[in-house]
């Protein structure tokens, strides 16, 4: 274990995350649960990509040992060039602050705070200052100017998960975790939020993974990785919602499949 400084790794600049052999498996012996049987996937710099695959799939562990927010059992993640197996928690700690941003279904706002206040929670608590210009720039591009003085109680819940994008985009992380981002949104807020991510790739260079099982969200990405237990089994690069749709609904009747085989 190693407490000293994170340094990211020239040999492959073009790759923001990596996950080797990974493996995650929930208790011991028979009643053992494979969330994750050897994935092994890399994530490219400056794209939005979306993980998707039937309840149970693993698509969510993934996302949790990418994002240093749950150890595999075996295997190696590499986040901006860094061997989180190598890290301690205080690194780690460090790690999740200064190179991950996240996004989660539920905003996970604080409600006493304004939406400045929530966007700057980050950069606060590492005691950091923010780049104006960049927090200007993130702000426009939500569309928060004239929200930044309320607090969440009195934003709708769109705006609510803008907040939430603009506090993952604001210390300028190496890549950000959404995990169902849409998940609690009208179509037209989650509309607002996609293009807001999406624009983030395009025009800031942003790395982006997306849990989802939303076909819509997903047809925003550049490419969409297929889980099916545990195990990475497709992937399809600048996809559409009917290509999307057609590969879930066939690994959700693969699963079905496999259930009623296992019946007795």
């Amino acid at each position: 274990m190693t407490s000293a400084p994170i340094s990211t790794s020239a040999t492959d600049p073009a790759v923001a995350a990596r996950a080797v052999d990974l493996r995650k498996t929930y208790g011991t012996g028979d009643a053992g649960v494979h969330a994750l049987d050897g994935v092994s996937v890399e994530l490219s710099r400056g794209r939005f990509t979306a993980i998707m695959g039937p309840s149970g799939s693993g698509k969510s562990t993934l996302m949790h040992c990418l994002a240093a927010l749950d150890t595999p059992t075996s295997g190696t993640v590499e986040v901006d060039g860094t061997d989180l197996g190598r890290l301690n928690d205080k690194a780690l700690t460090a790690l999740r602050r200064e190179r991950i941003g996240f996004v989660f279904q539920a905003f996970n706002l604080i409600p006493t705070l304004t939406a400045r206040e929530n966007i700057l929670l980050p950069l606060n608590l590492a005691g950091a200052k923010p780049d104006q210009a960049w927090f200007d720039t993130v702000v426009d591009t939500v569309g928060l100017r004239d929200r930044l003085g309320h607090k969440p109680g009195e934003l709708s819940g769109g705006q609510q998960q803008r907040v939430a994008c603009a506090r993952a985009l604001v210390s300028k992380p190496s890549i950000v975790f959404a995990d169902e981002p849409t998940g609690n949104l009208d179509s037209t807020s989650g509309a607002e939020v996609l293009s807001f991510l999406r624009r983030s790739v395009d025009e800031f260079g942003q790395t982006i993974v997306m849990v989802t099982h939303d076909a819509v969200a997903a047809s925003y990405c550049d490419r969409v990785l297929f889980l099916a237990d545990g195990k990475v089994v497709d992937e399809i690069t600048s996809p559409d919602r009917e290509q999307i749709l057609e590969h879930m609904t066939s690994l959700q009747a693969a699963a079905a499949a496999r259930v009623e085989q296992a019946l007795p």
